[in-house]
């Protein structure tokens, strides 16, 4: 694919309607992912990395344990799998093929096991991003670096992958590791990333209402302020909002409608207004699964920036933030714009990297959200 995704303008300019935001913007780097076939010098998901040939791959020391419920794919099967769906779509499946994928899927035997045996010994890690600062306008790389790689032990410890975070400079790369080793297993197949290129783009951002100041998440719910901030193309917010509400929360009795409006207005916030979905370079996290919590360095206690978002989907179906898409780019017919990394974290989450600003090398720190 050679699309250019856009991200369509905001519905209104939040800011106009509370003044107050203007000092919390960030920008984040949206990296719009879109299956093709990156090359080592290419910013990426799931592709190959400017790894060199004289230095170690990354493995992971475990624990390694999968239950009854998910049988551990290899990433080649996994690929194998995904390669005939992705061919059969549309017809029935041939012979062999179902054979293949019974093969790999094989019938579930009643009653279920409860625990599988842990893998032993150490696990190669797997290919997650590679970012080249040229490329990503939000990734500050520590002096003397070019390059960020990201990559996963493909088992949850507890309940998402372990990741390891890895800057360099591109120019020092002379020899590089064609062939990296690959673990025997996974615990999903949702832990292996579908190769993709990049279309970075810059946007802006706001903090989720739940990290507003307790007065401002009061007027975020206030529909008497939404209805004397400005306009939106011409007509008030107020009029946007409400058709908006209409259509998917209005009830009959108006204090009930009042009630619904009020825990409306910071939700609409949050998903249209605030942060935007999908895999992002730095800006402010997305809360949902969890309430936010405190940021904090392990080792100096200082405040730790956002880094990399790894995002489950790129936004709900009938979201404003999904791009727009050059109309004389045709996607495959397997193309999921929701989903083109094939990751997913937990039940459809995203996975948050934090790093310390005052020192580099301190660990960085993992959330789930």
């Amino acid at each position: 694919m050679n699309s250019t995704p856009t991200t369509p303008p905001r519905p209104f300019d939040v800011t106009a309607a509370f003044p107050q935001l203007a000092p919390l913007a960030r920008t984040a780097t949206r990296l719009h992912p879109r299956p093709g076939a990156p090359s080592p010098q290419d910013s990426s998901i799931g592709g190959p990395l400017l790894w060199p040939v004289d230095e170690l791959w990354p493995h992971c020391d475990g624990p390694h344990v999968v239950d009854g419920m998910n049988l551990p794919l290899s990433p080649a099967d996994v690929r194998l799998e995904r390669r005939i769906r992705a061919a059969s779509r549309g017809r029935s499946l041939t012979p062999q093929e179902r054979q293949t994928l019974e093969r790999i899927r094989p019938p579930r035997q009643f009653p279920l096991r409860v625990a599988v045996a842990p893998y032993e010994g150490s696990i190669a890690m797997l290919p997650v991003a590679q970012l080249y600062t040229r490329d990503v306008p939000d990734l500050h790389a520590p002096e003397g670096a070019d390059l960020l790689q990201v990559l996963w032990c493909p088992f949850d410890h507890p309940i998402m992958p372990k990741t390891a975070l890895f800057w360099r400079s591109a120019a020092t790369v002379t020899d590089i590791l064609t062939t990296p080793p690959e673990p025997p297993a996974m615990q999903f197949d949702g832990y292996l990333p579908e190769p993709c290129l990049l279309n970075p783009e810059q946007v802006t951002e706001y903090p989720d209402h739940l990290e507003l100041s307790e007065e401002l998440q009061a007027q975020l719910g206030d529909w008497s302020v939404w209805q004397t901030a400005g306009t939106h193309a011409g007509r008030p917010y107020a009029s946007y909002l409400e058709e908006s509400f209409d259509r998917n929360y209005a009830s009959g009795q108006q204090e009930t409608r009042d009630s619904e409006r009020a825990w409306y207005l910071p939700q609409y916030y949050d998903n249209e207004l605030a942060g935007a979905p999908g895999w992002k370079v730095g800006g402010w996290p997305r809360w949902g699964a969890t309430d936010p919590i405190p940021r904090r360095c392990p080792s100096c206690d200082s405040g730790m920036d956002a880094l990399l978002t790894i995002a489950t989907f790129e936004g709900d179906h009938d979201s404003s933030w999904l791009p727009h898409e050059d109309p004389a780019d045709e996607p495959p017919a397997d193309f999921d714009p929701r989903q083109p990394t094939a990751v997913q974290i937990g039940s459809g989450y995203d996975q948050q990297l934090y790093v310390c600003p005052a020192a580099p090398e301190h660990p960085h720190v993992e959330l789930m959200h």
